[in-house]
C-alpha cells in the first residue's frame, strides 16, 4: 500500500506531562514521518466542534473540557497503511486494556487522559487534518 496521512493529537495530559516528544519519537521510531505539528490551546468551540460527532454521547462535555484544559500538540503523520498503523501503534483507549509497547500502555493516566487521538479512517484523517493545517503547512 502506498504512504498515506493520518492525525494525530498529544492530549493535554500528555503534553503537560513532557510526554510530547517522547511519543513523537516513538511513532518515528515506528515508521511514522512528521509532515505537520502545532502546538495550541484549544477553544470550547474548536474542541466541541472537531468532536461533534460524539456530540449527545455522555463523555462529550468531559472529552470537550479535557481537551481545552491545557496545550496540546495535533500532527499529521505519514507512512503505508497511516490510519490503522497508527491505531495500532496507540493502543486500546484504556490503558489498562492497551498492548504492550503501544502509546497509551508506556504514557497513558487513565481512560478518559489516555494521551493521544488518532483518527479512525482515510476520510476522517483528511478531515481532521484540514481542521488543524492548511495545505501549504504540510510538507511534500
Amino acid at each position: 500500500m502506498a504512504a498515506n496521512r493520518t492525525l494525530t493529537i498529544i492530549k493535554p495530559d500528555a503534553f503537560a506531562g513532557n510526554k510530547a516528544g517522547l511519543i513523537l519519537a516513538h511513532l518515528e521510531k515506528g515508521g511514522f514521518r512528521l509532515i505537520a505539528s502545532r502546538v495550541m490551546k484549544l477553544t470550547q468551540e474548536q474542541a466541541g466542534e472537531f468532536y461533534g460527532v460524539h456530540k449527545g454521547r455522555p463523555f462529550y462535555g468531559e472529552l470537550v473540557e479535557f481537551m481545552t484544559s491545557g496545550y496540546c500538540m495535533p500532527m499529521v503523520l505519514e507512512r503505508d497503511n497511516a490510519v490503522l498503523t497508527l491505531r495500532d501503534a496507540i493502543g486500546a483507549t484504556d490503558p489498562a486494556e492497551a498492548a504492550a509497547g503501544t502509546v497509551r500502555k508506556l504514557y497513558a493516566e487513565s481512560k478518559g487522559k489516555n494521551a493521544i487521538h488518532a483518527s479512525d479512517s482515510d476520510e476522517n484523517a483528511a478531515r481532521e487534518a484540514r481542521f488543524f493545517f492548511a495545505e501549504t503547512d504540510l510538507i511534500r
